[in-house]
């Protein structure tokens, strides 16, 4: 027989056997589609979501052909890009400033003949809401210009035309509780407006701000500002001019040098699109340093990479398995017509090519439709649509020959498996005894110990390539071991009722359909550990660099205006009548010397200062700063500089966060309640000391000997006349010495507090002090309409008072990708689970006659395919974890090498690189999932015993 018709009539055989098999050939197709589907639809989603150059222009320029951008430098010749973002001025050109008096210049003068223009200006301002008040951008820019058409879109109601009318984005409308037809007024100059429709910015879906046609609402809000001194002027933006050129002509690269020489800067669409040659670009030789390089991959993604191949061959490989095994009487056939053992393989591997062709298509044609049908909801998940579907072809077409290639791959060890059986063993079924291989375990545990070792080396040296290679070996390793495993655990049953025994015994006895299956829950939930694991420790390092500015769970009331008394009772009602507070608030207070810096900061030492004096020495002085910082950030490891950086010496020396009216002292006056709502020092000795007058410092770096020295320096300004009256003569400086209760160090941290000063000591001391607000106690975080309702509230209780959460660290969707992969691995680890417990059915049919022929009770079929299950993928889930954490702990072995070559650069910056397990993700994983597939599968399996022909 010839190659080419041996292999037509194994594709033939295959064929048939698949289309006899639906159930089988189906749950085959799934495995090596839903990869597929993944893979397909990511790189879909991927390429639609990347913004094309000529989609970047549409969301700039809107169906303009410019964007003409006055820069402010005057009308002096500038040189740009042809892209018309990155410009300079030409080498050689004077330097010129800020405060320099410039000309104007005549943009519309550097137009094309024949050009259509529309301008565009913004401008900050305070608008009411449904709830309150708020903060926004207002735009005015003639929105129902065709020009805009791909920038600005109409999603509710009509664009803006009359003056008094108003157009607002969907996300604004939604955070304001407003509708189309609500009145919004804007605060200051009290102009009010219709919402006439609904827009959004395709490229910026979560933008919040209002668009109102020119002239509407700057000009008016400038001329109300004249006539009334109270009412600020607007703080405009400079003018753009959005312009459509010449018919057929557009704008073109000499445009944009003459515009160029009048110190305009213009982004045209033709010329960004199809640059000329740098020969004709003035900037170019200046600007090729600036370009980037993605020639190397990131270590997180060559590593998944390469991990999601790998479990993809192994998800295929237990379904061709369980077609192998079914398959033995038939594939006998083909042996005893004389078909030799290279054919019977034949039939197998054409089997892998058939369902993984057709698994390849499916999974394409599936990757489409619902990328295509999630799109809607990708693109407000991005916050921003995408201009087209964007298809590579040869992405697509490499995609799907990977699944062609899986099936085959998987469908590989059960050739090689049916081309060794004996033919009459594949006829009568009897499946012989075969010992396990002695060499696979030593060679794997030996693969394990290199692909370790690689991996942990790659991420001390930096080598991303070592990583993922060690990554991966250390998974084939561990799958070396695996039948080793499941032997192991037939040990393990000894003590355990019938079931559990039988299935324990039955794993280790049937290591061929056992191995791969737990082969493929570790695949899976080793690639969602791995994900899992570097997420979670990238969550906490960003969580650990987060400098608070206000205590969790507080909110602070502060006076905008120290220079007037203000009333706050009224301000604390409207904050205690919108906020979620619990408990009294916590009134603070600030004190300074001399004249007030807050209001007396234009002169030089026109005001006085107040500092507590920090002590030097060890304990006081900050390792990491100063003279022989370098040398001891060579010598410390992380952990050491971590510990250094949180010790009350170095906490203050990198940042300072000013959160209660003070200046950098950090000095608060205070009471009880501050220390037990705010710093959150429930300490009675503290309370105690503060009743008495003592200070109760926070930083014990600034104390020496239970005593802290306070230097004022009594500056009074000439224009200060009523404290100049008071304290005439020359300036002076005092120097106290107070004794201070000083708290533990984890308390150095707190922010905008270093001490709270009782009331009675700043009196005593000379110092002027003022109250500036409250701190306030949080049951939540309060929503937008509870925000906007109390800055209304505070808006009318007229006393310059605003009121403020602590801004959190940076919330990404973190937990939505943990979830994500906890879903999908668990997913996985049910399928991989339910084709062992259908093969163990197939297999173990002479068993359970056995059983129910001694008495057995019928539920034990049941039970059996519940353990049997359970035991699959508890075990691939342990072994799954192991392997994942290895490639993650790499990756941040990486993170910490150019951490810590960041940190012995500048030694005040954080070389912390955590390594976090997600425990909830493993949680699920380990205890759920494999309970949940014990479970479905003892309720989806018979009780009853069918007859069976006796086998000989």
């Amino acid at each position: 027989m010839s190659l080419f018709p041996g292999w037509r009539a194994a594709f033939r055989i295959a064929r048939r056997d698949a289309l006899r098999a639906k159930g089988r050939s189906a749950l085959v197709v799934a495995m090596i589609a839903l990869p597929v589907l993944g893979v397909t639809a990511a790189d879909l989603t991927y390429r639609s979501a990347l913004p094309t150059a000529a989609e970047e222009l549409t969301a700039d320029l809107g169906a303009a052909d410019a964007l003409f951008v006055d820069q402010g430098m005057g009308p002096v010749p500038l040189w740009q890009m042809p892209d018309g973002i990155m410009w300079q001025t030409p080498d050689g050109a004077p330097e010129t400033f800020y405060d320099d008096e410039r000309k104007p210049v005549d943009v519309p003068a550097t137009f094309p003949k024949g050009s259509r223009s529309l301008t565009e200006q913004s401008v900050p301002a305070s608008v009411t809401t449904r709830h309150g008040i708020t903060d926004t951008q207002i735009t005015e820019l003639a929105v129902a210009d065709p020009m805009l058409r791909g920038r600005v879109e109409l999603t509710e109601g009509a664009y803006p035309i009359a003056k008094d009318e108003i157009a607002a984005t969907g996300a604004f409308l939604k955070a304001a509780g407003l509708s189309v037809g609500d009145r919004v007024t804007v605060r200051g100059p009290q102009q009010e407006y219709t919402l006439t429709g609904a827009v959004e910015l395709p490229a910026e879906l979560k933008n919040e701000s209002l668009f109102a046609v020119p002239g509407a609402v700057i000009a008016p809000w400038q001329r109300t500002a004249d006539g009334d001194g109270k009412i600020l002027p607007p703080q405009a933006s400079g003018v753009k001019w959005l312009v459509q050129g010449p018919p057929g002509a557009g704008v073109t690269w000499p445009d944009i040098l003459a515009a160029n020489e009048k110190g305009v800067v213009v982004r045209a669409r033709q010329v960004a699109l199809d640059p000329p040659p740098d020969s004709e670009v003035p900037m170019a030789v200046y600007a090729q340093g600036w370009t980037g390089s993605d020639t190397e991959l990131t270590a997180a993604v060559l590593t998944v990479a390469a991990m999601a191949l790998l479990e993809i061959v192994l998800l295929a490989g237990p379904a061709f398995a369980v077609g192998a095994r079914r398959s033995r009487r038939q594939l006998g056939l083909v042996g005893s017509c004389g078909g030799t053992r290279g054919q019977v393989r034949a039939v197998v591997l054409a089997g892998g090519a058939v369902l993984g062709g057709v698994g390849a298509v499916v999974g394409v044609g599936a990757g489409f439709g619902l990328t295509v049908l999630f799109r809607p909801m990708i693109e407000e998940f991005s916050g921003r649509r995408f201009g087209e579907l964007t298809v590579h072809p040869g992405e697509i077409l490499a995609i799907a020959v990977l699944g062609l290639v899986t099936g085959v791959l998987a469908a590989l060890a059960p050739a090689i498996v049916a081309g060794r059986q004996s033919v009459l063993e594949s006829l009568t079924g009897r499946r012989g005894s075969r010992r396990s291989s002695r060499v696979l375990p030593v060679v794997g545990t030996v693969v394990l110990a290199v692909g370790v070792a690689l991996a942990v080396y790659g991420g001390l040296s930096g080598n991303t390539r070592l990583v993922a290679g060690g990554s991966v070996l250390a998974e084939l390793g561990l799958l070396g071991c695996i039948p080793v495993i499941v032997g192991f655990l037939g040990r393990l049953g000894r003590r355990l009722p019938l079931t559990p025994r039988i299935a324990l015994r039955d794993a280790a006895r049937n290591r061929g359909r056992t191995a791969p299956a737990v082969a493929a829950v570790m695949a899976a939930v080793a690639g969602s550990v791995a994900i899992a694991t570097y997420t979670a420790s990238t969550t906490a390092e960003q969580a650990y660099d987060h400098r608070p500015n206000l205590t969790a769970g507080t909110a602070a009331l502060m006076t905008a205006d120290t220079a007037e008394k203000t009333d706050l009772s009224r301000a604390r009602a409207a904050v205690e009548q919108h906020y979620p507070v619990s408990g009294a608030p916590a009134r603070v207070g600030r004190a300074w010397a001399g004249s007030d810096c807050s209001v007396y900061y234009e002169e030089e030492d026109g005001c006085g200062t107040l500092e507590i004096v920090k002590p030097t020495g060890e304990g006081h002085s900050c390792p990491l700063k100063g003279k022989g910082a370098k040398e001891l950030a060579l010598r410390i490891s992380a952990d050491e500089h971590k510990r250094l950086m949180n010790s009350p010496a170095c906490v203050d020396e990198d940042s300072i966060t000013i959160a209660f009216g003070n200046d950098d002292n950090k000095i608060v006056i205070g009471d009880t309640a501050l220390l037990t709502s705010y710093v959150k020092l429930d300490d009675p000795e503290a309370a105690k000391a503060l009743a008495a007058g003592t200070p109760v410092l926070l930083n014990s770096a600034y104390a020496k000997d239970g005593e802290i020295t306070l230097r004022a320096r009594h500056i009074y300004n000439e224009r200060d006349k009523e404290n100049r009256a008071r304290h005439p003569g020359e300036p002076r400086t005092t120097t106290d010495r107070l004794k201070v209760y000083v708290a533990p160090d984890s308390y150095a941290t707190t922010p905008g507090i270093r001490m709270v000063l009782p009331q009675k000591t700043a009196d005593r001391l000379g110092l002027h002090s003022q109250e500036t607000g409250s701190v306030h106690t949080l049951t939540r975080e309060p929503t937008d309409a509870e925000q906007q309702a109390a800055d209304a509230a505070l808006e009318q209780a007229g006393n310059q008072a605003y009121v403020w959460t602590g801004s959190p660290a940076e919330q990404g969707d973190d937990a939505v990708v943990l979830l994500i992969l906890a879903l999908f691995a668990g997913v996985v680890t049910l399928g991989a689970a339910a084709i062992t417990t259908g093969l163990s059915k197939a297999d173990a049919e002479a068993d359970l006659t056995t059983l129910s022929a001694v008495g057995a009770p019928p539920g034990v079929r049941r039970s059996l395919s519940g353990f049997q299950c359970l035991v699959v993928a508890l075990t691939g889930v342990l072994l799954g974890t192991a392997a994942g954490i290895v490639p993650a702990v790499a990756l941040r072995l990486t993170d910490l090498r150019e951490a810590l070559k960041v940190m012995r650069d500048d030694p005040m910056e954080s070389a912390y690189t955590p390594i976090v397990m997600p425990w909830p993700t493993i949680a699920l994983l380990a205890l759920v999932v494999p309970v949940l597939a014990g479970l479905l599968a003892a309720a989806l399996t018979g009780s009853r015993q069918k007859l069976a022909r006796r086998a000989g």
